[in-house]
């Protein structure tokens, strides 16, 4: 196959192994899944960003997170806000182009420069064409994962809601509750929804939920066996009419730590909320929905302001 021309020298498609990628090259095949809800992984150890549809790898890019110093914070994050055009309030209003926003103290994916090894103020700094296709696929509420590594999601059909364990009953009144939802990425202009997501801590044993960075519902979190959970994120897919059940995509940030060896999923089978928190969260489901699990505390210091959870802080 032939390298794609790039807006300039340090941004450019290539086809190798990801193992193999030089400052400013990517791998983008967004045909392995054509749609679907995003999932971005941006490994600190490697300098790599991994996206993901569906579950799917599209695609790996080089990138550049923060010089000591200026460390990157690791966790889980969604995107805030989308500006093609940013440019730095902080930084002698410097061009941050295809600016994914993370936090609003200033961390965010943009394209930048690649010199190989952590070089940013914090940001995620990406090849230019890399972060203007990347642009084009996320949406406001996109799960960002920065974290010492990176795991391939694994899947989850789920009968009834989560949170209530195995309530297959439930399921063609959760598929009524979906009727006419449709994931952000397919929303028009014209569209103004709220993008839901959930916060379950083991450390507080309580869960969250959050509709446009603002709390609008609580409940104690109830946990089957041991009280340590691992730390996952959850993107609600859709339903799945065979299975009978919701399908969702899990991405295991660590693993489950009271039982190593089985299956990543089966942490969502320990863990139990309130039953009008359960009801509202079949009200608000809607493909794209994030749920995070996490042993970190729900203390505004582990948070981004009022926007979503930061875990742990490299």
């Amino acid at each position: 196959m032939a390298l794609t021309a790039a807006p300039h020298a340090l941004s450019r498609q290539v086809y190798k192994d990801a193992t193999e990628l030089q400052p400013g090259e990517f791998t983008w095949e967004p045909d392995l899944s054509p749609s679907g809800a995003v999932a971005v992984i941006v490994s600190l150890p490697e300098q790599l960003v991994h996206v993901y549809r569906n579950g799917v790898r599209i695609a790996v890019s080089t990138c550049s997170t923060g010089k000591p110093g200026h460390s990157t914070p690791t966790g889980v994050f969604t995107v805030l806000q989308k500006d093609a055009d940013h440019r730095s309030s902080t930084y002698n209003n410097a061009p941050m182009p295809n600016m994914n926003r993370l936090t609003w103290s200033g961390i965010a994916l943009h394209a930048g420069n690649l010199p190989g090894y952590p070089a940013s103020h914090g940001c995620v700094r990406l090849p230019l064409e890399f972060s203007r296709r990347l642009f084009g696929i996320t949406h406001i509420g996109t799960p960002v994962i920065i974290a010492g590594s990176h795991t391939d999601p694994w899947e989850l059909t789920h009968p009834g809601m989560v949170l209530n364990g195995y309530a297959e009953n439930e399921f063609e009144e959760v598929v009524a509750s979906l009727d006419g939802k449709s994931h952000p990425s397919d929303w028009d202009s014209a569209e103004a929804r709220p993008v839901t997501t959930m916060i379950a801590s083991s450390a507080d044993l309580q869960i969250l939920m959050i509709e446009n960075g603002e709390e609008i519902a609580s409940s104690k979190l109830t946990i089957d066996g041991p009280p340590i959970l691992g730390e996952h994120v959850l993107v609600f897919r859709e339903s799945h009419p065979g299975q009978r059940g919701m399908a969702w995509h899990g991405i295991s940030h660590h693993e489950d730590p009271a039982f190593p060896h089985r299956p990543e999923e089966l942490v969502i089978n320990r863990i139990r909320a309130d039953q009008p928190f359960i009801s509202l969260m079949q009200r608000k489901l809607h493909p794209g929905l994030v749920f995070t699990i996490t042993d970190l505390t729900l203390h505004p210091d582990r948070r981004t302001g009022n926007d979503f959870v930061i875990m742990t802080v490299s």
